[in-house]
């Protein structure tokens, strides 16, 4: 006969096994910096806060990585090309 091991493993341990490649069970997200209380206004003329969304190489970074809501991120893209166009960046 063959013994079986229900031993359970620990949850910690899971979590400090995290990547971006495993299924969506232990996702965490992150509240979007750019709405709610005392969040800076997006304008095409705020040009320190605009770099912060453009990567080295001058393409805008995409809201997965800077976890800018989907709303934001419209509004961001829009000022960041009027900036270019104005050529503030």
């Amino acid at each position: 006969m063959k013994k079986r091991n229900n031993k359970k493993k620990s949850s910690s341990s899971n979590f400090s096994k995290l990547s971006i490649f495993q299924n969506q069970k232990y996702k965490f997200k992150k509240k979007c910096p750019l709405s709610g209380k005392g969040a800076p206004v997006v304008d095409y003329k705020n040009i320190k806060l605009l770099r912060r969304y453009v990567s080295e190489n001058g393409k805008i970074l995409p809201s997965r990585i800077t976890s800018v809501s989907q709303k934001k991120q419209r509004e961001l893209s829009l000022s960041i090309k009027r900036a270019r166009n104005l050529a503030l960046m």
